[in-house]
């Protein structure tokens, strides 16, 4: 395995100190370490999603004739295919980046339905793109080798190139910088309060830890098909429930959302703002961090949801840090769109488990109850 730091010398001899992207949690320490060390010389701009990073990287070409490296999760990859072949590519401008790549759904390996089918075509899709790779391998002396071939290639071809990290092959890395709000709720805690507070209604959750504690709360009160839990898709859950909203006017439909989730497709609040579905109630649960892939924090700390989402078009945005607010709040939510921003800690329970259901039998099931 490899420490963070001896990581950081091999990036910083190849003149790579230029880092953004989204975190991964396939190398949740490298993040972490990125979060501690900016001070060293690094930069790392944590984008919204993995199209802006990329571009950020060219921006940064651009203006400095240096590599700049784009981290994400292979399910990225999918998400930037279009500034790969439209800004980047040889045969567009000719933009060198070096994209690391964290793999998930290895072949082979035990993983989450959302991550199979990404996993099994990532070195193809690759390939289709043209962009050369290579699998960082678990001892340093390897890995340095790799990751200079790569880079010299990208600066010689102009084009972007590819490293491909594969779990447990960074040593374990423990963090500096905590994000940890003082607020009287965690997550959990506020979703639990929510679902005994509607009588009525659809849940449309984000991917995650979201997911993963609204689907245990609903199995403790025995309960089940209310809800359509999105594995993966980050980001997307909004845009289910607005499209769920509008062909089902006479029901009620709640959208649980993390800030991670919402900052990377927030152009949603327009089309649900400009629509103006009455059925809505848009629930952010802000922690200021990606918590399901180890915590690194978010931009949600300089971002107000409220003021966006009632420039967007929303009836009402609130905003709250306690159970009785959130309990007023919730009641008060008649005609939307709504929004309501959670203000929750940040972490989860250790023993958080998993849906025990397949990700099709869950959409069997809430179709069912929509039709109900």
């Amino acid at each position: 395995m490899i420490s963070c730091e001896e990581l950081f010398e091999v990036f910083k001899k190849n003149d790579l100190n230029f880092f953004t992207g989204v975190p991964d949690s396939t190398f949740k320490e490298w993040m972490s370490f990125l979060a501690d060390e900016h001070k060293k010389g690094l930069t790392n701009i944590i984008a919204c999603n993995e199209c802006e990073a990329t571009a950020i990287a060219s921006g940064y070409h651009l203006a400095t004739r240096k590599i700049g490296v784009v981290y994400m999760q292979n399910s990225g990859l999918g998400k930037c295919v279009n500034p790969l072949t439209s800004l980047c590519d040889k045969e567009v401008y000719s933009i060198p980046v070096l994209l690391m790549i964290g793999w998930r759904g290895e072949p082979g390996k035990n993983d989450e339905p959302q991550h199979k089918k990404m996993g099994r075509i990532t070195i193809p899709l690759l390939e289709v793109l043209e962009i050369p790779y290579r699998i960082v391998p678990e001892n340093l002396a390897d890995a340095e080798k790799t990751i200079n071939e790569m880079k010299k290639l990208a600066e010689e071809k102009q084009m972007p190139t590819a490293i491909i990290i594969k779990s447990k092959v960074l040593e374990e890395y423990n963090s500096k910088t905590k994000i940890q709000p003082n607020y009287e709720m965690s997550r959990e805690d506020a979703i639990k309060i929510i679902v005994e507070e509607i009588e009525e209604g659809a849940i449309i959750s984000t991917t995650g830890k979201c997911s993963r504690e609204l689907y245990e709360y609903r199995k403790l009160r025995g309960e089940k098909g209310k809800d359509f839990l999105t594995v993966g898709s980050m980001g997307c859950s909004a845009s289910i429930a607005f499209g769920a909203a509008i062909s089902q006017p006479g029901k009620k439909f709640y959208i649980f959302d993390g800030d991670g989730a919402i900052l990377m497709q927030m152009g949603t609040l327009s089309t649900i703002g400009a629509y103006k579905p009455r059925n809505i109630n848009h629930i952010i649960f802000d922690n200021s961090s990606y918590d399901s892939t180890g915590g690194q924090p978010t931009n949600s700390s300089k971002v107000s949801f409220g003021e966006i989402a009632l420039a967007c078009g929303y009836q009402n945005a609130y905003e709250v840090k306690n159970k009785d607010e959130l309990i007023k709040k919730i009641g008060e939510c008649y005609e939307g769109p709504n929004m309501i921003i959670v203000k929750v800690k940040e972490g989860s329970r250790k023993d958080l488990g998993r849906p025990e259901s397949t990700p099709i039998e869950n959409k069997k099931e809430f179709m069912e109850f929509l039709e109900k």
